[in-house]
């Protein structure tokens, strides 16, 4: 991490927690002061992971990366990650994948983001990469999946509740505003309370993702309550995080990695992975090298290898992409032998075997029924069940060691509550990311 980006983050903190209203009185017992300590520790860290994803800054060099009605422009700075509903088909930054692998795919003009778009195979995306309300305000609250937007508030969650009134003056830094479906709701998170010498609030700032990417507002008092006041918005708080995150907690997986994704990264120059860089691929995808050698430093050879086996070697490879397909399960790394033999920086990537089987076609909600599951150099941790009848019909089995050395996950009886068709993406991670694998199953009575 920069020093300047280090100390930014530090002081971020510190102003988060000055801005936390004062409830901290001489007759607390320990253990009240501990519990209110801890909250303002939460709130901050709230704050600085929220910005990690709504303050950086990014400028595409090619055309084709697509947005909300358009494309992003090359050559022009944009501020905050990109907008886009990827679900299971591309991947989620922050909680796929770390920022730098998005940032290393900015900087690929052959990369995904160029040459991928999800308008029209998955509703509400279009960037291959990106975030929505959920995922941004989830990966603030230090989740280790999303909740999706209309389950971040009661009764669907613990430790939360409605402020009472729900105003600027009684607003606090960590509240999420909810908006109900129109049809679809919005998350949004705040992020800071800046007061008059008189302790009066006179501004609140929000933080959310949409389009096209996320965005701050700092609202003065009359702002902020007339949005409040607004399309049946509900001012929320949460005043038990554990109980409000339940078993899903950050700490507890390999991402979201906020100490990675606050550093600024070193992007490669010379060659690019199709997906950025560290990354993991499923066995038998295909991984495409754009060698770009943008210093112009020429290049001697192209060396793959898996670990310290050298597992392709190609001469005078040229620029241009250089597609390889890898069955063996392991991390690889890429780099060229410049003309004068030295080395490059390295790629980073991981090939992994990701999948699952169903018991049948079909099953009954009303008993338990299991999915057989496997994986190689990537473990499974969350089998996240959606339901296409019922938008409130939608959870996560985080996935022990018990099930990963017995090759299955039991579904209990009537987690699910709505027959009809049921996705399931059985999420694998390891140190470069996350990868998933769906596949439908017909829920009956």
């Amino acid at each position: 991490m920069t020093a300047v980006r280090r100390d930014a983050l530090c002081l971020l903190t510190l102003v988060s927690l000055l801005c936390l209203p004062v409830s901290t009185m001489a007759g607390e017992t320990k253990s009240e002061k501990t519990t209110i300590d801890q909250a303002k520790n939460w709130q901050a860290k709230g704050v600085d992971y929220a910005r990690i994803m709504s303050q950086v800054k990014w400028t595409p060099v090619a055309e084709g990366m697509p947005r909300r009605r358009g494309f992003f422009e090359p050559g022009k700075e944009y501020t905050g990650v990109p907008y886009s509903s990827v679900k299971y088909v591309g991947r989620y930054i922050g909680f796929d994948i770390f920022l730098k692998t998005f940032l290393a795919a900015v900087e690929n003009p052959q990369s995904v983001l160029y040459t991928e778009n999800l308008y029209g195979k998955v509703p509400n995306a279009e960037c291959y990469y990106g975030k929505v309300c959920s995922s941004y305000t989830s990966y603030a609250l230090q989740c280790g999946i999303w909740y999706v937007s209309r389950l971040h508030n009661p009764p669907y969650r613990e430790g939360v509740t409605p402020v009472e009134p729900a105003t600027a003056q009684h607003a606090r830094v960590g509240d999420i505003i909810f908006t109900p479906p129109q049809p679809g709701s919005h998350v949004e998170i705040v992020t800071r309370i800046t007061r008059n010498q008189a302790g009066e609030v006179t501004h609140v700032r929000v933080e959310e993702s949409r389009p096209l990417t996320t965005k701050t507002t700092n609202r003065s008092v009359a702002s902020f309550n007339k949005h409040l006041s607004s399309r049946g918005r509900k001012l929320y708080r949460i005043t038990d995080l554990d109980a409000w995150r339940g078993e899903n907690k950050a700490e507890d997986f390999l991402f979201p990695n906020y100490e990675e994704d606050a550093k600024t990264p070193v992007i490669n120059r010379v060659l690019l992975l199709d997906r950025g860089d560290w990354v993991p691929y499923h066995k038998g995808q295909s991984v495409k090298i754009n060698i770009m050698d943008r210093d112009q430093q020429g290049v001697k050879k192209l060396v793959i290898k898996r670990g310290e086996a050298v597992v392709e070697e190609v001469d005078q490879p040229g620029t241009g992409v250089k597609e390889f397909t890898f069955t063996d399960c392991g991390d690889y790394t890429a780099h060229c032998v410049m003309q004068d033999d030295s080395l490059s920086q390295a790629c980073e990537f991981s090939v992994c075997d990701l999948d699952f089987s169903l018991p049948a076609k079909t099953a009954s909600k009303s008993k338990p029924w299991e999915i057989d599951i496997r994986s190689e150099n990537m473990q499974v941790i969350i089998a996240h069940l959606v339901s296409d009848a019922d938008d409130y019909d939608d959870h996560s089995i985080f996935v022990t060691e018990q099930d990963r050395q017995n090759g299955k996950v039991m579904i209990p009886a009537n987690l699910i509550q709505t027959p009809g068709n049921v996705q399931i993406w059985l999420i694998g991670e390891n140190r470069y990311g996350r990868l998933k694998k769906r596949r439908d199953i017909l829920i009956g009575e």
